[in-house]
């Protein structure tokens, strides 16, 4: 990547650091990295691929956002980008494209000296590029197996997304009592106990979407209108919650909610995944892939 100047790298990042801050909730690394591409022209050079494979623009851009991570201005989760406060702090103040990128690769600096002196990799002395490829090659791998996870719920019938659900929860040892059948439920997809009769409180209703749509404050208060004093709720939705969803929910004095996104869903199946039993585990089968945690 010699032919890239850390202001050419610099501009990269504040248009990056520009279309992330107009999506407070965070945008697929692949969405942003394609917005990049078309908001500024490419030379042939950065068009081109590396000889270790991959678009050479991505590259550029991904090696220098392992800076930013460890600067505290970027955040990844499973291939969603979000920028901090400190980031949106330093896109304000730090206008100069070179002067950005610069500051950026100064606080990793800080970050790699802060290591302890026992840890593997600083021992070593491992060269920098080889530090953040690794961590580039985990962070893409990583991107890869969600957006997979992602594309087979998304296409799974209403009804098999419900039953995972209900799935999950027998082996958290909840006592499922009922499964809606196909078709309208009433806003009640699953009613659980924590007891095999059902004789003790909470009783526990569940919603289950599979919407894209965040679920707004509209949405919740329809759920909480189908609990009781004694009952405990747990909402379910792929695309997840708004803002002030999640408000609510935090604020009820008295009927619990508990809201679990698509994320905290698969996390809790993998948790649990040894426990499924062979004729649910088909609903999402898992299998992990074990790579060298990355230094970075």
């Amino acid at each position: 990547m010699a032919e890239i100047t850390r202001r050419r790298t610099g501009e990269f990042l504040r248009k990056l650091f520009e279309i992330l801050l107009s999506h407070p909730d965070g945008l697929q690394a692949r969405d942003a990295l394609r917005s990049v591409r078309e908001a500024i022209p490419l030379s042939d050079y950065e068009k081109g691929n590396v000889e270790s494979g991959g678009n050479r623009f991505e590259k550029i851009v991904r090696f220098a956002t392992v800076d930013c991570v460890k600067a505290g201005w970027l955040v990844k989760n499973h291939g969603i980008w979000t920028v901090t406060d400190a980031g949106e702090d330093a896109f304000i103040k730090v206008k100069d494209p070179e002067a950005f990128a610069k500051k950026a690769y100064q606080l990793y600096n800080l970050w790699r000296k802060s290591k302890p002196a026992d840890d593997s990799s600083i021992a070593l002395m491992e060269p920098e590029a080889d530090i953040k490829a690794a961590s580039i090659t985990y962070e893409e791998a990583d991107e890869q197996a969600w957006l997979e996870i992602e594309r087979h719920l998304e296409v799974m019938p209403p009804f098999d997304f419900q039953e995972l659900v209900a799935a999950l929860l027998r082996v958290m040892g909840y006592h499922v009592g009922w499964v809606a059948p196909p078709g309208k439920d009433g806003g009640v997809d699953i009613i659980a106990f924590s007891d095999p009769l059902g004789t003790r409180p909470p009783r526990i209703k569940v919603q289950v979407k599979r919407q894209q749509q965040k679920i707004n404050v509209d949405g919740l208060r329809s759920f909480m209108a189908v609990l009781s004093q004694d009952d405990v709720g747990i909402f379910v939705n792929a695309g997840g919650f708004t803002k002030d969803a999640e408000d609510e929910a935090r604020a009820q004095p008295s009927r619990r909610v508990t809201l679990v996104d698509l994320k905290r869903l698969v996390e809790l199946w993998k948790e649990h995944y040894d426990q499924v039993d062979e004729s649910s585990r088909w609903r999402l089968p898992l299998r992990p892939i074990f790579f060298l945690a990355p230094d970075v």
